[in-house]
């Protein structure tokens, strides 16, 4: 299977714009045309997983991986290394080289924070932004410094066609008002902020206000269109698009909505949703997309928009874009639940198709639901493989992995992190596609995986 370079440039991050390949191999599961909304077919993969001698991260055999990142050491512009490893994304650079660029989901509380001079922090008091690095042919680190400081929680984001990154806040704290007695800021937050990949130092940070302030977990780009889909980390979180009044200038402004599925206004998707149905969808628009309180959320509800439980990472790939909710699902009746803790899913994952014109609403589904940790727990981040699959980081309660999806929807075990229960995020892919990228959370570790992913 050939895949170009140039192709793989947009393809690469938590919030991939690329192409489907739905590789043709005799070999893949095909399902029957029912399945179950309970149970996700498995199916064998890469093979079973080979425990790491070193502790690090079982992967099948033939892979290998090296660290390339870790916390905690001074990086290229004398700075230390912040902790949290989050959403990543790769670009192409020079000479065969990779460029990644990274997120640190910190806190006002955290012991660690990305640094800068003053006039490059957008918030002093806030310790999250994002790193870059340049990896070379030979999967060795060159090159690491911050690039964004100064934003709070810096989840995942996505990539942009023209090659830069999108970095979002999962939080909406403002000025005079304690984050949950966790200190204050002195701006406001909940935005999404813009670092071009061949920028040297950090990044003067402009919030992109007209694309929201609420709690932005990830966007992916329709290239087609430039349209801009983004998630919301919450449990009643909406799903958006930001249809900017410039394509590729997305600080010019624009327009937001939210999803509403037709028929089902105000429906609240997180259990009891039909499986593998499409739903016809319209956008309902967010008139004030950057309010002082954090009412995003309730205008798109009050207008029809549905809710998902906790949007996190999304993907474009084929015409379509398949986002992830982790915590959505049907709670099984056994389940333990601690005091004052909210019963969960163990997730699912959407697909949405947009229809020709912006007009026309497109489709929804729910692609994934197996209802089942031993399968899949938790997805968070998710991206594109080389043989035209699915991965997903796990950020669930016990072992964190990193499963793969067929196009058909059967499920497989990738990688496990074999050295504590810190999540796996940020899985994306080298122009090429011969390497993957993957961080283990805290301490933060970026590994270099590289096998051979066109046999399944």
């Amino acid at each position: 299977m050939s895949i170009s370079r140039r192709h793989f440039l947009t393809l690469a991050g938590a919030s991939a714009t690329s192409s489907f390949v739905l590789a043709g191999l005799e070999h893949l599961y095909r399902p029957s045309a029912a399945i179950s909304a309970l149970k996700s077919p498995q199916v064998k993969g890469y093979g079973a997983l080979v425990k790491d001698p070193n502790g690090i991260l079982d992967l099948p055999a033939g892979f290998r991986y090296t660290i390339v990142s870790q916390s905690g050491k001074q990086m290229s512009d004398g700075t230390i290394a912040a902790s949290n490893f989050d959403g990543m994304a790769a670009f192409e650079g020079k000479n065969g080289s990779t460029i990644l660029v990274r997120n640190h989901e910190l806190r006002l509380n955290d012991k660690s924070r990305v640094m800068a001079a003053p006039d490059r922090m957008y918030d002093p008091n806030c310790r999250g932004g994002a790193t870059t690095l340049t990896i070379d042919r030979d999967r060795q680190l060159t090159k690491e410094y911050v690039s964004l400081a100064g934003t709070n929680v810096n989840c995942a984001g996505g990539t942009t066609p023209w090659g830069t990154w999108i970095s979002c806040e999962e939080n909406t704290a403002m000025p005079g008002m304690p984050d949950t007695g966790k200190g204050s800021v002195t701006k406001p937050h909940g935005y999404n902020f813009e670092v071009p990949i061949d920028s040297q130092t950090p990044v003067v940070p402009v919030p992109l206000v007209a694309m929201g302030r609420f709690r932005h977990e990830a966007i992916s780009i329709d290239p087609r269109t430039g349209i801009v889909y983004q998630t919301e980390d919450d449990p009643t979180g909406l799903f958006y698009r930001f249809i900017p009044k410039q394509p590729g200038k997305l600080a010019a402004g624009g327009t937001l909505e939210a999803l509403k599925i037709v028929g089902k206004p105000q429906i609240n998707t997180r259990q009891n949703f039909p499986v593998r149905q499409k739903f016809a969808v319209e956008w309902v628009r967010i008139e004030e997309p950057n309010p002082l309180e954090n009412t995003v959320q309730k205008e798109g509800f009050s207008k029809g928009a549905a809710q998902f439980m906790r949007g996190e990472g999304i993907c474009h790939t084929n015409g379509s874009f398949y986002f992830t909710c982790t915590q959505g699902g049907n709670v099984l009746a056994n389940l333990q639940v601690a005091p004052g803790q909210e019963a969960r899913g163990n997730g699912q994952i959407w697909k949405y198709t947009p229809g020709k014109t912006a007009k026309n609403g497109g489709s929804i589904e729910l692609f994934l639901e197996p209802n089942d940790a031993n399968i899949i727990d938790m997805p968070d981040n998710i991206t594109l493989t080389p043989n035209g699959h699915l991965i997903a980081c796990e950020d669930g309660r016990g072992e964190q992995r990193l499963v793969g999806i067929t196009p058909q929807g059967g499920t497989y075990t990738f990688a496990r992190n074999a050295r504590d229960n810190s999540e796996l995020a940020g899985a994306c892919f080298a122009p090429g596609g011969r390497t993957m990228f993957v961080n283990i959370y805290d301490p933060g570790l970026t590994l270099a995986v590289w096998g051979n992913w066109a046999k399944v």
